[in-house]
Formats: C-alpha cells, sequence, structure tokens
C-alpha cells in the first residue's frame, strides 16, 4: 500500500477526509472494466440503482447552487455520467444476449421492473415510451441547453474584458485589495471556462440519445439471432422475452439521462442570485395576486362551460382567489417607508455663539434618506469602509492624504440622491439605488438590458440602472455591472484625483513636512523655512499634482530646492526643474514598461510661428 501511495504522488498519511482524491480514478477504472468484465445479474441492480441516485443528486445539487460556479465541476460529471451510462449498456446488453433466454430475470431485478411494470409488461407501450422519452432528451432539452451554453461562452468571452477593466478600476480606487483581485480575475477565467465546457459537454448528452437508440436496435435483432438460431426459441418468444429485456434496460439508462440533461438545463438557464432556484421560481411567479386574480378568473370562466371538468376547474379557480387574497394581505401589512422625524420645536431662545459659525468641509458628501443605510454601519452599509481605501490608496499613489470627507444627510435632495461638496461647493454628483445594480457599457455591450437609462457619473458613460435578476444577463452580454455603492465611491475618487491640487492646502503641506521630517529631519530643518518657505513649497507641490505627478518622492523635490532655490524663487520655474528631476517616475507613469518614448522634433522656424 505504500509503494502504491508513493506511485500516485499520496501522502503517506492519507486523512480520511481526503479520499475524493481516488474517487475520480477509482470510478474511470470502474467504467472502464464494466466494459470488459461480465457481471452478475446483481452488481448491476447495484450499478443501475447507483446510476439513478447519482442523477438525482446532480439535479438537486443544481437546484439548490446559487451561483453557476458553485457547480463548476458540472461538465465534467456530466462526461463521467454520460460513460457510466453506455458502460452500463454494454455490460446489460452482453448479460441480455448471453442470459435472456432464461426469463425476465436475466439482466436483473431493475431492468424487469422497468420492463414490465413501468409500461405493463408491454414492449409495444415500452419502445413509444422510450422512443419519446429519447425526443424530449434531445430534441428539446439537450438541443435548448447545448444552444444556450453556446450563446453563453461567446458573451462570457467578450465581456471578460470589461470585466478585468472593471476589476482594475476597483483596485486603483481602492475599493479591493490585491487578494480579492485575485479572486475576482480567477472567478472570471472559471466562469469563461465552464460556459466553454458546457458548450462541449452538451454534445456528450445528444452522443449518449443516439447510442441508446442504436444500443436499443441492436439489443432486439441480435436478442432475435441469438434466441431463434442458438437457443432454439419461437420468433414471437424470442421477440417478447428479448425486446422487454432491452426495452427495460433503455428506460432503466435514459431516465437518469433526462435526470442529468434537466440538470444541464437549470444550471445554464439560472441567473446568480442569493437564492436558489425554487427560491426564484416561487418568489418571481406568486409575489403578484393580480396574477393570481386573472389566472383565476380565466379559469372559473372555463369551470362553467358545459361539459369542462368543473369540479376541477373550480377547485383551481379557489385556490388562486385565496393564494391572492393572502398575498395581498401581506403586502398590506409590509412596513411603509420611514419618514424623517420631526425633532421638537425649542421655543427657548439662545444666543448666537462663534460656535453657531459653520466652517466649510474641505471635502463633503451629502446623500438623500434612501442613501442612508450605505453609509450606516448599523445597517450594514459599506460607503464608509470604500471611503477609508480610497483615501489610503490616494495617499499611496500620490503621496499626501486628502481631507476627511464628512457626509450629512439632506432632506432636500431627491431620496436617491448624493452631492459631492469641495469647500462648500458642488463638484460633482449622481443618483444611486441600493439594492439595484449599475450596468455600464464600456463601448462592446450586446443588446439592450430593462432599465432605468443613465450616464456612470464618474466616466459619463452609457448606463442602466437594473435589478439583481439581471446581474448575470448583463454581464454575459458585456456589460461592467458595479453595485451602488461602487458607483458613489468611484464617482469620489475620480473627483479627488480630478481635483487633488485644490485639496492639497497649506495645512496638508505642513503635515507632509511633518512627515518627511520623520525621516529626513535635517534636510527639512536646512530647507524649510530657511531656504524655501513654506508657501513658496506648497505652490511647487500645488502645481506639481495640477499635472497629476505624484508627489511621493519628496527627497528628490527637496534636494532639488535646496539646489536650486537659493538662485531662483519663482514657484513656477522652481516646479519646471523639479519636473525635470522627477523625469523618469513622471515616464513610467505615463510609459509603464517602455524602454523608448516616441516624440516628434519640430522645426525651429516652426516653433518660432
Amino acid at each position: 500500500m505504500a509503494n502504491l501511495v508513493a506511485m500516485l504522488r499520496l501522502p503517506s498519511n492519507l486523512k480520511s477526509t481526503q479520499w475524493q482524491i481516488l474517487a475520480g480514478p477509482i470510478l474511470i477504472l470502474l467504467i472502464l472494466s464494466m466494459m470488459v468484465l461480465p457481471l452478475p445479474a446483481f452488481i448491476l441492480d447495484l450499478l443501475f440503482t447507483f446510476n439513478i441516485a447519482l442523477s438525482i443528486m446532480v439535479l438537486l445539487v443544481a437546484m439548490f447552487t446559487q451561483r453557476t460556479l458553485d457547480f463548476a465541476a458540472f461538465p465534467t460529471i456530466l462526461l463521467f455520467t454520460t460513460l457510466l451510462r453506455l458502460a452500463l449498456n454494454v455490460a446489460s446488453t452482453r448479460i441480455i444476449l448471453m442470459e435472456g433466454h432464461t426469463g425476465a430475470a436475466a439482466a436483473g431485478k431493475v431492468v424487469e421492473a422497468f420492463g414490465h411494470f413501468l409500461v405493463g409488461g408491454n414492449f409495444a407501450i415500452g419502445i413509444v415510451v422510450f422512443i419519446i422519452l429519447v425526443i424530449i432528451n434531445f430534441m428539446v432539452i439537450t438541443k435548448g441547453a447545448g444552444r444556450i451554453a453556446e450563446v453563453g461562452a461567446r458573451f462570457v468571452l467578450d465581456g471578460m474584458p470589461g470585466k478585468q477593466m472593471a476589476i482594475d478600476a476597483d483596485l486603483n480606487a481602492g475599493l479591493i485589495g490585491e487578494d480579492e483581485a485575485k479572486k475576482r480575475r480567477s472567478e472570471v477565467t472559471q466562469e469563461a471556462d465552464f460556459y466553454g465546457s458546457m458548450d462541449g459537454a452538451s454534445k456528450f448528452v445528444r452522443g449518449d440519445a443516439i447510442a441508446g437508440i442504436l444500443i436499443m436496435v441492436i439489443n432486439v435483432v441480435g436478442g432475435l439471432l441469438v434466441g431463434v438460431l442458438q437457443h432454439g426459441m419461437s420468433m414471437s418468444s424470442a421477440a417478447e422475452s428479448y425486446t422487454l429485456l432491452t426495452i427495460g434496460d433503455g428506460l432503466v439508462a435514459q431516465i437518469p439521462a433526462l435526470v442529468i440533461s434537466t440538470a444541464a438545463g437549470v444550471i445554464v438557464t439560472r441567473v446568480s442570485t442569493d437564492q436558489d432556484v425554487g427560491e426564484q421560481m416561487v418568489g418571481q411567479l406568486f409575489s403578484n395576486p393580480r396574477v393570481m386574480l386573472l389566472a383565476a378568473a380565466v379559469l372559473g370562466l372555463l369551470g362553467m362551460v358545459p361539459g369542462m371538468p368543473n369540479l376541477v376547474f373550480l377547485l383551481f379557480t379557489a385556490a388562486l382567489l385565496g393564494l391572492a387574497w393572502w398575498l395581498r394581505g401581506r403586502e398590506e401589512k409590509a412596513p411603509e417607508e420611514p419618514q424623517p422625524v420631526k425633532m421638537p420645536e425649542n421655543n427657548s431662545v439662545v444666543e448666537a455663539t462663534w460656535n453657531d459659525v459653520q466652517l466649510e468641509d474641505s471635502l463633503g458628501m451629502e446623500v438623500g434618506y434612501r442613501l442612508i443605510p450605505m453609509v450606516d454601519f448599523q445597517q450594514d452599509g459599506e460607503l464608509l469602509g470604500r471611503i477609508r481605501s480610497i483615501r489610503k490608496k490616494f495617499a499611496q499613489d500620490m503621496g499626501f492624504l486628502p481631507p476627511v470627507v464628512h457626509i450629512r444627510d439632506n432632506m432636500d435632495l431627491q431620496p436617491a440622491r448624493y452631492r459631492i461638496l469641495m469647500k462648500g461647493v458642488e463638484i460633482g454628483s449622481g443618483d444611486a439605488y441600493p439594492g439595484r445594480w449599475l450596468a455600464i457599457n464600456p463601448g462592446t455591450a450586446a443588446g439592450t438590458l430593462p432599465g432605468e437609462k443613465t450616464v456612470d457619473p464618474a466616466f459619463g458613460l452609457d448606463a442602466i440602472w437594473i435589478e439583481s435578476a439581471l446581474k448575470e444577463q448583463a454581464q454575459i452580454q458585456g456589460f461592467t455591472v458595479v453595485e451602488a455603492s461602487t458607483v458613489v465611491a468611484t464617482h469620489l475618487n475620480h473627483l479627488i484625483g480630478q481635483f487633488s491640487a485644490e485639496l492639497f492646502g497649506r495645512q496638508e503641506a505642513q503635515q507632509l513636512l511633518d512627515r518627511v521630517s520623520q525621516e529626513m529631519p535635517k534636510l527639512t530643518e536646512d530647507l524649510v523655512p530657511g531656504v524655501v518657505t513654506l508657501t513658496t513649497l506648497h505652490k511647487v507641490l500645488q502645481n506639481l499634482l495640477a499635472e497629476k505627478v505624484p508627489i511621493r518622492d519628496m527627497r528628490t523635490i527637496l534636494e532639488t530646492l535646496a539646489e536650486h532655490a537659493p538662485l531662483q524663487s519663482d514657484p513656477h520655474e522652481l516646479t519646471a526643474v523639479v519636473r525635470v528631476a522627477l523625469g523618469r517616475a513622471i515616464t513610467q507613469q505615463w510609459f509603464p514598461g517602455n524602454e523608448e518614448v516616441q516624440v516628434i522634433g519640430l522645426d525651429t522656424a516652426l516653433e518660432r510661428l
């Protein structure tokens, strides 16, 4: 056993929880052995029962998964179950042709039950039922699931660049970390691989259905030849015996195949939400009482038509009316939207003080009352955490910490409206709808989506506010889909970068100088204020930020100023000198990874025009 473990490169102390490592190879070896070795009837009963149980388990897992990638192994499982059914067909064909003359139990109790009990022992009915199952599996379910997988794979591949851009944008904005970005990129790749695999795996099921028909014909013809020529049976006796066994074998294989095909259809047609398929169907079918009332009215009219089964129609009419009444009552009991609480008026007059003078915040945000949950930690609001990440990421990229964002509610705004203010002046605004998603068209999206059309507030791209149920469809069509808090955070991050020079005031310059003095105390003491005043230093840094040049390399900036400031006091001239000193950093910022930069030289005479 130790040598076997070493050959398989398995850990010598294999734990009981690691048996999954051997599950795949053992199943493949079992399938191959079934095709070669003759199996007794009892073993066939066990394997047929295992095949039925496995197909039911696969269908239930497909029904209870909430995301497509939660069952990413489905294409491989589809291949294994198809091989298992074909191997069982080979094994059962062998035993039917060898022992079919002995009676109906020759291929085991399971085949006998499907051949006699399910179709009443009538091989003509069995053939019809078998052909119907094959047609349903081959022409309806498998063909539809295969087409959906094909189109889904195409749209997922088309939407990959947009998804990657969205991940990179969130990472650059500080909304997610490096680990989360890697996880999302991996999920994008897995989703593309999954739909590509499903596109090919659906061909397995179609081939299995064709093979089932051919195996049935071979079993019947072969059984007649073997029964009549080798065992001396009459034509009618051989036809009845071998045909019933063949029908039982075909049904016991095609029913699990139909179940697996249904699971494939469920997987590729589902929409990824936080609900499984059953919750989605019940929640969306029975959410509107008006639908129940109209359906009850139609059934009631049909139930009153002479000659119709009145009891059945009226029974369903009563059931739908009761369901509509219950849904209407539940809607009326739903809590209403909270209204802003009025503060009691204080009639006493208080003398005004200097504390009543409100200074404008450097950076602020006002939100309507529907957006309050996004900025409230007690209601699982994510926006405050995202803003902290934005400030931290901006400080790492640009070299200074932007001001704190002061957030207030404003009842004068529209409920879903927000405003971003700088020193009390609006610099940006937009709408956000918690619980909905913004589908942004990067320019490559195909088709349209139902929803409220708008424009991405950060970059001005066409966008649509959609419901959560349409998220996966939008991603498949190539839209970049982001949630409401991400929309607001991305807009804020864009504006902070756009107005970084104005946000860098004298106070921020002094705080930055204090931070640098901790690392280079001698340089800062000799430079400020002896050689360069804080005002000049602030203006130079502000000029660089206006050109989107990071000021992280304060050592180079201060050393350059220490060298040239005694001869030149103009901030703009000093900015030009510092810009040259930061040339490598600026070049790397705009042309990353390029050793050469393409430039165009103008003739002197042209420059003088």
